[in-house]
């Protein structure tokens, strides 16, 4: 192998690689000049509710707790036998 030839090409691919990264540069230092919007505040926690949808949970919930205070049929086993 020449090592001439090995020295040239190394010395292209630096050249080469020099001006991608002066590329990458520029377009970092004009994306970081246009403002970006921003982005929509996360929100944590519980979705709050109107007073329409309290009364329909509230609603819903008594009807689920009166159903569950009535006293259990007694089921028929059919394994005695």
């Amino acid at each position: 192998m020449d090592l001439y030839k090995a020295i040239q090409d190394l010395y292209a691919e630096k050249e080469k690689l020099e001006r991608v990264i002066a590329s990458l540069e520029e377009l970092q230092r004009t994306a970081g000049s246009i403002p970006m919007a921003p982005k929509p505040a996360n929100r944590r926690g519980r979705k709050s509710m109107n007073a329409a949808q309290r009364q329909e949970v509230s609603e819903r919930m008594r009807k689920y707790w009166a159903s569950r205070r009535q006293p259990k049929q007694p089921e028929s086993s059919g394994a005695g036998g």
